[in-house]
């Protein structure tokens, strides 16, 4: 695994989860959803327009745009700079973002 938590106790009461693609992510609280998903295994968070290549957080600083992810149906929300909270629905960010009508912008 190429990123690895040095406190794994995720049984505190404190912590939550959220959704990527329908699959529970255990979360800290004020952890980023990069993160929680690094943490969890998930490396692979979008998909670029022009070549299909997979991307990932680089930076996780907020400056590079790697870890766009779909949250609760908006695109382009930065993973890296996005809190945890209970209940968000993520999933990868495949190909150019959707507009507010639902289109390819």
């Amino acid at each position: 695994m190429p990123f690895r938590q040095l406190d794994d106790d995720l049984s505190r009461a404190d912590a939550g989860e959220f959704m990527f693609e329908g699959r529970a992510i255990p979360f800290r609280p004020g952890q980023s959803l990069a993160g929680a998903l690094m943490a969890a295994g998930v490396v692979h968070f979008r998909r670029t327009p022009v070549s299909g290549s997979e991307r990932g957080p680089w930076c996780l600083m907020g400056i590079c745009y790697e870890c766009l992810l779909r949250v609760d149906g908006s695109d382009n929300q930065r993973a890296c700079m996005t809190a945890a909270r209970p209940g968000m629905k993520t999933e990868r960010q495949d190909g150019a973002r959707l507009d507010a009508a639902g289109e390819q912008a």
